[in-house]
């Protein structure tokens, strides 16, 4: 009777496994005979950034909240305190006006436009709330007055809980959207979220470099990105350095009536002009998760058959197959 229960279980697993490997056969576009060796997801941390940002939201709604109850022997954070709570709804949006800002000066991970307009919306929130009870106020008097459409009053607490969870459960659907795949025949990029999709299939005999990339984050918690450089320039991006380029300054432009002097000095003018906003572009590596392993677990085992398939199928390699081939030929 256990052996046959054995036998039973053993059928159940081996029919899982045959239609996982089908399923992931359909999902990654497989042809005809190609099989896969193996497939990644971005490790739990790999957008660690996008959650630390969605508690400091939640860290600002809850500050804003406590105003009232916070004391301070401090004359600095008196004054702070006192300018936050003379309007809290404009400073709160200040506050969040600059976090979106300085979030997308240092162009990060959560440096996207959709993070930057999901923090314009937490900005601009109580505004509204405000906006919409102020103009149903002032149009009273007409028979459907404006506004009216949001009959309650910013809640610190409530919005801070809400806007954070919901960015929090989009980020965790985001982070499980991508797919990686190696298999006999190429390298698989597979993203879906929301309506959005993407595929990447490079063939080994394209890759020129792999590239390990393990920031502080990565090496505590045992991740690291392995991007992959091909010929047609996949893996690189152009980036500017330096201010945004050049200003066409009021009063630089030349007129049908200038003088020699009054041209020599806008040419001048316009040079320095140049050189202070001077710009550069350069090509560099920038880890992309639609286009490279982002932040795996064992990553040097994906660099190593990442390394082994790229030479089997290198011209290299067959060469050097064909030349022993040859000379075995010639030896018999």
């Amino acid at each position: 009777m256990s052996e046959e229960a054995t036998q039973d279980e053993v059928k159940v697993s081996e029919e899982l496994e045959s239609q996982h490997t089908e399923n992931l056969a359909k999902k990654f576009r497989l042809i005809p005979g190609e099989e896969i060796h193996l497939t990644k997801k971005p490790s739990t941390f790999a957008f660690v950034g996008m959650y630390g940002l969605g508690a400091l939201v939640l860290a600002v709604h809850i500050l804003f909240a406590r105003i009232d109850d916070m004391t301070s022997d401090n004359f600095v954070l008196d004054l702070i305190f006192s300018v936050m709570g003379f309007s809290e709804l404009f400073s709160f949006t200040l506050v969040m006006l600059a976090i979106t800002w300085l979030n997308r000066l240092l162009n990060t991970s959560t440096s996207g436009r959709w993070v930057s307009f999901w923090l314009l919306l937490v900005a601009f929130s109580p505004l509204i709330i405000q906006i919409d009870q102020l103009l149903e106020k002032i149009t009273f008097f007409l028979d459907e007055p404006i506004g009216g459409w949001f009959n309650f009053d910013y809640n610190y607490y409530i919005f801070g809980l809400v806007y954070s969870s919901i960015f929090a459960i989009m980020t965790f659907y985001y982070q499980n959207s991508f797919h990686y795949a190696i298999t006999s025949d190429a390298v698989i990029f597979e993203h879906s979220f929301l309506l959005s999709r993407s595929h990447r299939r490079i063939l080994f005999d394209r890759i020129s470099e792999v590239i390990v990339e393990r920031t502080p984050v990565g090496t505590m918690f045992g991740y690291a990105t392995v991007s992959i450089l091909t010929d047609s320039g996949v893996g690189l991006v152009d980036e500017s350095m330096g201010a945004a380029g050049a200003v066409n300054m009021p009063g630089s432009a030349d007129n049908s009536d200038d003088s020699l002097s009054d041209k020599a000095r806008k040419s001048l003018l316009r040079s320095f002009i140049g050189i202070i906003t001077y710009q550069r572009t350069i090509r560099t590596v920038r880890p992309d998760p639609k286009h490279c392993f982002y932040s795996i677990r064992k990553w040097d085992k994906c660099k190593m058959l990442l390394n082994e398939m790229h030479k089997k199928h290198s011209q290299s390699n067959l060469l050097s197959d064909l030349k022993d081939s040859m000379s075995s030929s010639d030896e018999d």
